[in-house]
């Protein structure tokens, strides 16, 4: 099939690459603009724009496709995206983690499939990845959904389940859903070629939303339980890092294991932080968490036993 495709993380390229693989002809790529990152903020490509670039594959970097947007620029850009899709020979456009809401001018073009990394009606939105962690789900997926113009809220067309471990954090469900989400568009294409892409409305009961992170929220507070704290770590690595505070130091904390006894020390307390004990931090209601991986300032992520070395927490405390 003729495919455009609209995306621009590392979620978004493994589709790319999948459909790639799997023969489709891709004669246009929408992809983000590319965004300063690094120590000297200079300006970067995409995932998806790499990739593309590296095949050949055109690419189109407008920054918004709503053509009645208020900025000049932008409903200009806008103008100019809608002509070029117009005036593009495909079948049908892939969407993954674009970043950009797609106007109803766009998907009134051709069918718009979405792969979405959640099981929907649960965690429609931004960040379906950290929310389900955060929440404690024992499972996620992916969803390839048919869009429409409301928030995640199409008709679903295949879904497919994976199962949360308990050390499992968004880096980790992230890759496994890439994977997956690759390998179950091209499924979705194979069917629609064939006329058995069935659609399923999603049903009302179950709707959750998945908010986009704040760095903020990065911050722990000690004096919740270490079940939760434990999930916030794991939710948040690789983005935004969850972090404490020791004698005004940010700590970055990127492993925990949850232990249940309770020490009766305050919050934050670091019960212990030697190579037998590991580094152990009193949490609100009783229990603890035994961090595995931190990092300093300017450091590079260590485990508990190499980062002691350099930064001894005996009798410190976690704010």
């Amino acid at each position: 099939m003729k495919v455009i495709f609209a995306g621009t993380p590392e979620f978004a390229a493994v589709a790319l690459q999948a459909l790639h693989e799997a023969g489709h002809d891709i004669p246009l790529v929408l992809t983000q603009p590319d965004r300063p990152a690094g120590r000297g903020m200079h300006l970067h490509p995409s995932a998806v724009k790499q990739y593309a670039l590296a095949h050949d594959i055109a690419v189109l970097q407008p920054l918004s496709l709503r053509m009645d947007s208020k900025d000049p620029q932008r409903a200009a850009e806008a103008q100019a995206a809608h002509e070029r899709l117009l005036a593009t020979d495909y079948d049908v456009m892939v969407v993954a983690a674009y970043g950009l809401i797609l106007p109803r001018s766009t998907l009134d073009i051709k069918p718009c499939l979405n792969i979405h990394g959640s099981l929907l009606p649960r965690w429609r939105g931004a960040a379906p990845i950290h929310r389900a962690i955060e929440a404690g789900d024992a499972d996620t997926g992916v969803t390839i959904m048919q869009m429409e113009e409301g928030l995640d809220t199409g008709p679903m067309l295949l879904i497919e389940h994976v199962a949360i471990g308990e050390q499992d954090s968004t880096a980790i469900i992230h890759d496994r859903l890439a994977a997956l989400g690759g390998k179950m568009i091209v499924q979705a294409l194979r069917k629609m070629e064939q006329g058995t892409l069935e659609a399923v409305t999603q049903p009302q009961a179950g709707v959750t939303y998945a908010a986009k992170i704040a760095k903020e929220e990065a911050a722990l507070d000690f004096a919740q339980s270490a079940p939760h704290l434990g999930r916030k770590i794991r939710a948040f690595n690789p983005f935004p890092g969850a972090h404490g505070s020791v004698n005004g130091v940010i700590v970055k904390l990127w492993g925990a294991d949850v232990l249940a006894a309770d020490s009766g020390a305050p919050a934050g307390t670091v019960l212990a932080a030697d190579a037998q004990h590991g580094i152990v931090i009193a949490c609100g209601g009783g229990g603890s968490l035994r961090l595995t991986e931190l990092q300093k300032p300017g450091g590079k992520r260590l485990p508990a036993h190499e980062f002691i070395k350099g930064f001894p927490l005996d009798g410190q405390r976690f704010e």
